[in-house]
């Protein structure tokens, strides 16, 4: 009997490591209570509540329909908002999948095409990244809390802002490995160097352009950004609001102006703006209201992204954050009856209402 006992044991733990179908799990439960010698009317009773779930249809009638109706009525899950809906529903899956399925095909995992550094990608690794990082004291930057002029010419003459704008538009156009390797390489010499070129190689006012900005936005800005002439920064997180998008009262209001074009006027207050404090072009996230209709019969219009010049009238750089002593630039901003023209929402007129649908799928 304890030989019978222990196999079963050995057999369940070998069909939980290969994700044994429900069926052979059922035969096991079954035999190890056969071989505990429980009475044989604990035997039916266990073998009919198995064979309840067992059987697809069966169990869909009496079990889950029951389970989601008792969810329903007691309100046990919390309502998502739209904003947790389109975050959900973005973007796609890879091996990612995989990993978290809780059985992992890996005959799939190994037999993918994993990319690796083009001859462009790593000559760049072994050239300006190197050279950049022996350009970097790391205890200098802490001491002095900035980088060398020499350090910021360096970094905007080789494109280390550009590693993910397309070379039609002069920047690097590098793969996302490389992006990795190269901020990876540069944060192990120094950490706020690693955060100041991965800032505007990731979720930004480059990747939103590239994605969903008009032609016209595209070949003014990403030239600029790509040499360096402008520097961006991208503001999301408020006082009361940081990755939940939804709470932010950030709001521009459609209005038309003494011409007749039409015009956003824009009040806001961020912080924890990595780059605030040395950019001179800001990407935006705001609440988008049309309370005269001046688009349509729509009042609330939603999350937008617009791009604002810092020399914009009302916009304000508050005093520089210092979070947790890292030294990177990072500062508060505010927008105080900031007007804007329409078309600097990214993607025109098209991009009002889309703002957290573009994050969303670019992240």
């Amino acid at each position: 009997m304890t030989i019978l006992l222990q196999s079963c044991l050995v057999i369940l733990a070998i069909a939980l490591f290969t994700g044994a179908p429900l069926w052979f799990f059922s035969g096991l439960i079954l035999a190890l209570l056969y071989a505990l010698l429980v009475p044989q009317f604990l035997l039916f009773v266990c073998a009919g509540i198995l064979l309840l779930f067992n059987v697809r249809s069966i169990r869909r009638v009496l079990v889950t329909s029951l389970i989601f109706y008792a969810i329903k009525v007691l309100k046990f899950l919390p309502v998502i908002s739209q904003t947790e809906k389109e975050a959900i529903e973005a973007g796609s899956v890879w091996i990612d999948a995989e990993l978290f399925s809780g059985k992992p095909d890996f005959k799939r995992i190994l037999s993918q095409d994993y990319p690796s550094l083009t001859d462009e990608e790593q000559a760049f690794m072994d050239g300006p990244v190197e050279s950049l990082c022996a350009m970097v004291e790391d205890w200098d930057v802490y001491q002095k809390r900035d980088f060398t002029e020499q350090t910021w010419d360096y970094m905007k003459k080789e494109k280390f802002f550009s590693l993910i704008i397309p070379k039609k538009y002069g920047g690097l156009g590098f793969s996302a490995l490389a992006n990795s390797a190269i901020v990876a390489k540069l944060s192990s010499r120094s950490t706020p160097l690693g955060i100041t070129v991965m800032v505007p190689n990731s979720l930004g006012p480059a990747e939103l352009l590239v994605h969903y900005g008009t032609e016209q936005q595209k070949n003014y800005y990403l030239p600029r950004l790509a040499i360096g002439e402008d520097i961006p920064c991208f503001a999301l997180t408020e006082p009361g609001a940081g990755s939940d998008a939804g709470a932010m009262l950030s709001k521009g209001e459609i209005f038309k102006s003494e011409n007749g074009s039409l015009m956003i006027r824009l009040n806001w207050n961020k912080r924890y703006i990595t780059l605030g404090a040395k950019a001179t072009i800001l990407g935006l996230a705001f609440k988008c209201v049309d309370p005269k209709g001046l688009l349509g019969n729509k009042k609330d219009l939603g999350i937008t992204c617009a791009l604002i010049p810092y020399d914009t009238a009302g916009v304000e750089i508050g005093n520089r954050h210092d979070p947790l002593g890292v030294p990177f630039y990072n500062c508060p901003m505010r927008g105080v009856d900031v007007e804007i023209p329409i078309t600097s929402v990214i993607g025109a007129e098209k991009g009002i209402g889309k703002g957290w649908s573009m994050l969303m799928e670019s992240l």
